[in-house]
C-alpha cells in the first residue's frame, strides 16, 4: 500500500515488482481522465499504449 497527496494506492506483492521506479500521473485530456503510468522498466508498448512488456 502507497499514500502520497491524499491517494491511497494498494498494489499486490506480484505486481509490485513490475511496478518498480514507476511514475504515476493524473491526467486530463480530449479523450477523458485518468492515471498515467510512466514505467522506465517497460520494453515494448502496443500501438494504442494500453499494454506494454518488460
Amino acid at each position: 500500500t502507497f499514500e502520497d497527496k491524499g491517494v491511497t494506492m494498494v498494489v499486490d506483492q506480484l505486481s509490485v515488482l513490475y511496478l518498480d521506479g514507476t511514475e504515476i500521473d493524473f491526467v486530463e485530456g480530449l479523450y477523458g481522465e485518468g492515471f498515467k503510468f510512466n514505467n522506465p522498466n517497460v520494453t515494448s508498448t502496443c500501438g494504442c499504449g494500453q499494454s506494454f512488456g518488460v
